[in-house]
């Protein structure tokens, strides 16, 4: 009888300190979860700047690009050179990957919203 006491005594302690400690830690389980969600939006932020910086440097290129393609179609013109008009496909290509890369970079950013 003495026994069957003391386990129900001993559960009810065990019970009341579990209890206590979930108590205990509710306050730090929260400001976990706030901070959590705070990490989440700063990165998710870092993402949409990074994802605007690739896409501003791709546009960058492009212009970049076609205007390297403009002029050696202009000195491909002018001077009838065939490496001129290499340079230009070169250019094109060049456009196209930077067009690329910014049409990845907002997909990127896209999914990292979602």
């Amino acid at each position: 009888m003495q026994s069957k006491l003391l386990v129900a005594l001993f559960a009810a302690l065990a019970l009341t300190a579990c209890q206590k400690a979930e108590e205990a830690a509710a306050p730090a389980v929260e400001q976990a979860q706030d901070a959590a969600g705070a990490a989440a939006d700063a990165a998710g932020a870092t993402v949409d700047s990074a994802a605007t910086a690739v896409g501003a440097a791709a546009d960058a290129t492009g212009d970049a690009a076609a205007a390297v393609g403009d002029a050696a179609a202009g000195a491909a013109s002018a001077v009838g050179d065939t490496a001129a008009g290499a340079v230009a496909g070169a250019a094109d290509a060049t456009a196209t990957g930077a067009a690329a890369v910014k049409d990845a970079a907002n997909a990127t950013k896209d999914a990292v919203k979602k």
